[in-house]
This record gives structure tokens, C-alpha cells and sequence, in this order.
């Protein structure tokens, strides 16, 4: 590995890191909309005639990156800004966020956005929300049910964020002189059946096909967060000796694949610390790529709310929307980090 220079210096920075998340995750959620609750309430208010009511279902608070998501749509939808908001968090269950859209539908609420937990089930409910003239907004993940059932879809290009680890992985690869060697991957993947799992699997095979010494050992469920990320990465440790490159869907599992690594007995600053990939570019992410634990921490941006806040003014105006709106998105590694890190929230 590239980053010797880190060796000493950075291994006490590294444990820090990993004693701050833990406490980070089991703090108190960070706003004050209840993250715990799987049913929609009655507002103990009704909301003022000119206000917009928005029902929205967040899938969970799995990550620091859903729950920075959750705050940036709390941020946008508010009092001040014409918005009554009803919030919903449907702990990473479909049947909760179903029952939570119907919930919308019976108080007649004016728009319906949720972030779909998986792709697949959506059409009768979305039905249900057309036949009672509730425009739903899909953000974040996709869903495979019939496009007319929903007025649009705001968040980022899944598919383009593994198109780009693969593309990163070869180039750095190719500059290590190792473009032609057996190269041994393993994946922890989010969320099976979801569209960023589904986007970034995709996206990186679509790389990886062209490279017949790219092998992939083995892809496993880590359910996007850092317990199961370093349960499922000791279970690879115990099963393959040689592991080139490990290729986490999100910075949480990142965090434990490490944690399972550090475990194990490995340097995560030695010459033989496999490649590490990674998704969010989280302030923590980022930290660790600043460090050379992780090789590269592809974006994937949290702060839809506005751009839902936006839309949702547009469709008030009577204005045609688009059919899909895309989030920015960058790709991070040690030479670029920096410039950012400090801005990030989450």
C-alpha cells in the first residue's frame, strides 16, 4: 500500500475513530422528530389553512448518512417555509412504510414523499395515493413499480456511484503496475433488494466485467450498518486467505469491516491492508481516507429536503416537474479529502 507514512502516527487516530462512532450511534437521534415511531400519528395541531401538508416516510435511521438525510428534509419542510410535515420512520420494514403512506392517504394530506426501503411492492398503494389525487414524491431510492404512479423521483445515481468505484479501482490498479495480477474482491452490500444496492452492484460489475482477472469472491448482506459490516467481514476473514480489494456499499459497514480487520490481527496501515472502497464520503468516511484507511469514498449526497421542498413549490405553482431529479456527487480519495471534509455535517 501507498500510505506507509501513516503507519505510526495514525493508528491511536484510527481507534478514536472507532470509539466516536460507536458513541455517536448510540447517542439520542439529532432532531427532534421521533425517530422511533413506526405508526403516523394525528397531528396534535391542525395545521393552518395555507400550509402545506407533506406526509413523509423515512425507510430508518440505519446510518449516519439516513439520518442526516432525515434532517435535511426536516430542514426543508417547515413552519417557515409554508410546510406542516408529518414524519414517519418505518424501521427498514416495507409493511410500516406501506401503512404508513396509507396512513398519509386517510388524513388527506397534499403531497406523500417516502424513501422506498426496497424496489419491489409499491404498485397497490401507489394506486391507492393516484386515486385519491396525492402526488408522491419517491427520494433517494427507486422503486420498480409503474412510473405513473408517482410524480417524480429526487436523489443520486446509484448505478454511476459503483460505475465510478470500479473506475477508480482500475486506474489505481493500473498504476500500481498491477492492472494484469489476479485481483480477489469481496463485497458487503447494502440493503439486498434496494436501489442503491442494486445501482451500485450494477454499476461496479459493469467495470468489473471487463477485467477477467477481476474475481469476485464472494457478496454478502451487511444491511448497511457497522455491526453487521464487521459480521459479515470476519465471516470473509475466516473463509478467504487472499482478499485484494474489499467493496463496502456504505461508510457504516466500511467502519466495521475495519473494526472486524483490526480484530483479526491486520495493519490497517501495512503494504498487505487490502484495498479499501467505500460509499457516502461521511464526514467520518472522510477522516479515514484523510488517514489512508480507506482508499476511496465514492459521494453519496443526504441533503435532498431542499431540492423535495423545491419541487413541491413547483407542483403548488401548477409548472410541470421533471421525472427525475439527480443529486451532485464526488469522488474522494487522500489528494482531495481535505478540501472537503470540514463541510460535511454528517
Amino acid at each position: 500500500m501507498i500510505y506507509n507514512g501513516y503507519k505510526i502516527t495514525h493508528k491511536v487516530v484510527f481507534s478514536l475513530l472507532l470509539l466516536l462512532f460507536a458513541v455517536s450511534v448510540s447517542s439520542c437521534s439529532p432532531f427532534n422528530v421521533d425517530e422511533t415511531s413506526q405508526n403516523v400519528r394525528p397531528a396534535e395541531t391542525e395545521p393552518a389553512e395555507n400550509l402545506i401538508r407533506v406526509g413523509f416516510s423515512q425507510l430508518g435511521s440505519e446510518s449516519k448518512w439516513r439520518r442526516a438525510n432525515s434532517i435535511s428534509i426536516r430542514d426543508a419542510l417547515t413552519v417557515d417555509d409554508g410546510f406542516f410535515l408529518q414524519f414517519n420512520n418505518a424501521r427498514q420494514k416495507q409493511e410500516n412504510q406501506i401503512k404508513a403512506i396509507r396512513g398519509f392517504i386517510s388524513q388527506q394530506v397534499d403531497y406523500i414523499a417516502f424513501c422506498p426501503v426496497t424496489e419491489d411492492g409499491w404498485d397497490t398503494v401507489l394506486k391507492e395515493a393516484k386515486d385519491a389525487n396525492i402526488p408522491v414524491i419517491l427520494v433517494d431510492r427507486q422503486v420498480s413499480a409503474d412510473s405513473s404512479l408517482y410524480t417524480t423521483w429526487i436523489g443520486e445515481n446509484m448505478r454511476k456511484e459503483g460505475e465510478n468505484a470500479g473506475l477508480w479501482l482500475e486506474k489505481i490498479l493500473e498504476e500500481r503496475g498491477k492492472n494484469h495480477d489476479k485481483i480477489n474482491i469481496i463485497e458487503l452490500i447494502g440493503t439486498r433488494g434496494s436501489s442503491s444496492q442494486l445501482g451500485r452492484s450494477m454499476g461496479f460489475d459493469t467495470v468489473c466485467e471487463k477485467h477477467k482477472n477481476w474475481v469476485m469472491l464472494d457478496r454478502e448482506d451487511g444491511e448497511f450498518t457497522t455491526a453487521k459490516g464487521q459480521e459479515v467481514m470476519s465471516g470473509f476473514l475466516q473463509k478467504y486467505d487472499d482478499i485484494d480489494v474489499v467493496v463496502c456499499q456504505n461508510d457504516d459497514m466500511a467502519i466495521g469491516a475495519l473494526q472486524a480487520m483490526k480484530d483479526a490481527g491486520m495493519d490497517l496501515y501495512g503494504d498487505e491492508k487490502p484495498i479499501i472502497v467505500s460509499f457516502d464520503a461521511s464526514r467520518q468516511g472522510l477522516e479515514m481516507v484523510m488517514q489512508g484507511i480507506i482508499d476511496v469514498d465514492v459521494e453519496c449526497k443526504p441533503s435532498s429536503g431542499e431540492k423535495l421542498a423545491e419541487v413541491i413549490h413547483e407542483l403548488e405553482r401548477g409548472n410541470q416537474v421533471a421525472k427525475e431529479y439527480y443529486m451532485d456527487e464526488e469522488v474522494f480519495t487522500i489528494d482531495n479529502a481535505l478540501k472537503y471534509v470540514d463541510e460535511r455535517s454528517y
